[in-house]
């Protein structure tokens, strides 16, 4: 957690709060959809469709910066 908020703020140095942010928190909660689809044989199809809605989200954050 310590390594995740330090590239966090390593980020903030060159990214608006909201994109750093974002995409912070994306990874995250995209990290831990694929890794419980991984470990724990979760369903996938729908989850990874929303993983995809994460991803195009971020781009576009990433894009109007």
């Amino acid at each position: 957690m310590a390594a995740s908020i330090g590239c966090l703020g390593l980020a903030l140095k060159s990214l608006p709060v909201g994109t750093a942010y974002g995409v912070w928190t994306g990874l995250g909660a995209a990290g831990t959809a694929a890794l419980g689809i991984y470990l724990f044989d979760e369903p996938a199809m729908l989850r990874l469709a929303c993983i995809g809605l994460i991803l195009s989200g971020t781009i576009g954050l990433k894009i109007t910066a």
